[in-house]
């Protein structure tokens, strides 16, 4: 293999002739074997943006030249496209504040840009550099956390929108399950009367909040400190670039971004990502507590409560015949596990911050972009492969519903609390049901029965609790 010598502050470092990367992501790939997984694809993207901006504004400033410049911005949407990929050879968690995913990103472009205009890879005095052009006017300081803010409003988009998708799939059901009585449980034990439709209603409302507090924690990803250079104070960046830099991205990438009020504060504090990872939690533990619920409901099918059936996937053992598993709410919580002990490293990065920057970006974000990904592929696969496919079992819920001595408590407005408790426990003892001891008592008709524990007088006695 043809080598290439490059130099930095280092030293001398022999690279891949054909490498479009360099010496300082080279020293980085032999540096950080952390997790043997690479930089998201969306982040990257967002980092070339960011490098395409950049070229933009100092050209128009009269700082890059403009071939140099167009160079660096057929580069950067090259990868943008997706090219290179294999060229992005560090790894998502790094040291360094992600300076080493800042110089592979420029390395890259340099080197595509040499090659645009007609030189060789590492010919960077003659051509495009890595740090004298592509990085003009910037810092890592200021471009890995604003690409981080874009990655994290890109790829909350779709997560968002699959949160809306199974709000409605979840108010479908309550609709389709409106007429079927069934016992709400409190501690596992029989409660009151209330319909099928209020369970799944009820989850469709907490989808709805999860989805309005993550689309509140994203604004804040809107402010991006890009033009703050290495601490927030702008130095190296005209002013021209300071006041276009924004603006600019904001265009090409078409997203509602915003200089930050106090470049010092966005540059050295990650809380609004711990918001964000935050919200995310509460996302997790909320669908996370829906889906023990459903496994609850369509436990059995003959040995446990299967008042739903949950579509069926896949054989459920490879040893018990016929077994069939709830997999789909089991993985959604293994998602939220995941999405749980990523919001722990987040927090614990965010407080490790010092001084005017915070070292530990990388993390965050590989943990922040894993826990959304994960999220949202829970959520697209509860879904279409058991939301929409659940179905009553209406003969076993009535079945359960009437020999419960739950529903005496619907009685204690017509009879009274202590007549209602004397009836449960009678029922209990003499292993009847609560109509036949109403019914042998003289205390209500079988019509007045029937009139109290219909779906419109559980909707009441909701109301009035």
């Amino acid at each position: 293999m043809k080598m290439r010598m490059e130099a930095d502050s280092i030293g001398t470092l022999a690279v891949p002739e054909s490498a479009y990367y360099g010496v300082q992501a080279k020293r980085a790939q032999a540096n950080f074997r952390i997790t043997g997984q690479s930089m998201s694809g969306e982040f990257l993207k967002n980092l070339a943006l960011i490098k395409k901006a950049a070229a933009i504004v100092n050209c128009q400033a009269g700082l890059l030249a403009e071939d140099k410049a167009l160079a660096i911005e057929q580069a950067a949407g090259e990868v943008m496209s997706g090219n290179f990929q294999d060229a992005f050879i560090v790894d998502a968690v790094q040291g360094g504040a992600g300076t080493s995913a800042n110089m592979n990103m420029n390395e890259v472009i340099a080197n595509r840009a040499c090659e645009i205009l007609g030189g060789r890879h590492g010919e960077y005095s003659s051509y495009v550099h890595p740090n004298d052009h592509v990085n003009m006017a910037q810092s890592t300081n200021d471009v890995i956390p604003t690409a981080g803010k874009m990655t994290v409003l890109t790829l909350m988009k779709p997560l968002i929108s699959e949160l809306k998708r199974l709000e409605g799939a979840l108010k479908a059901k309550s609709d389709e399950f409106s007429s079927i009585m069934k016992m709400g449980r409190t501690q596992l034990q029989d409660a009151v009367p209330m319909t099928l439709g209020d369970s799944f209603g009820g989850y469709a409302s907490m989808v709805r909040r999860c989805r309005k507090r993550l689309e509140k924690s994203v604004t804040e990803m809107r402010s991006v400190n890009l033009g703050g250079t290495a601490i927030g104070s702008g130095i190296n960046a005209s002013d021209y670039y300071e006041e276009h830099i924004v603006p600019t991205l904001s265009s090409i990438s078409g997203l509602p971004l915003s200089k930050a009020p106090d470049l010092y504060d966005a540059t050295e504090n990650l809380d609004s990502f711990v918001e964000v990872s935050g919200a995310l939690k509460a996302c997790a533990v909320s669908l996370s507590k829906m889906s023990n619920d459903l496994r609850l409901l369509s436990s059995g099918p003959k040995c446990g409560i299967h008042e739903i059936n949950l579509p069926a996937m896949q054989n459920g053992s490879s040893i018990m015949p016929g077994k069939v598993n709830p997999v789909i709410p089991e993985v959604v919580t293994q998602a939220a596990f995941l999405v749980i002990g990523h919001d722990t490293t987040i927090a614990m990065a965010a407080e490790a911050g010092q001084m005017e920057l915070n070292a530990f970006e990388p993390v965050v974000f590989y943990q922040l972009f894993e826990s959304i990904n994960a999220m949202k592929g829970a959520v697209t696969t509860l879904i279409d492969n058991c939301i929409t496919g659940i179905t009553a079992n209406k003969e076993h819920i009535n079945d359960m519903l009437n020999s419960s001595v739950g529903i005496a408590t619907a009685l204690c407005p017509y009879i009274g609390y202590q007549k209602s408790a004397y009836i449960a426990k009678k029922a209990l003892k003499d292993n009847k049901t609560v109509r036949e001891i109403v019914l042998e008592m003289g205390l209500m008709t079988g019509a007045e029965l029937d009139r109290i524990l219909n779906p419109e007088s559980a909707a009441r006695m909701k109301k009035t609790a």
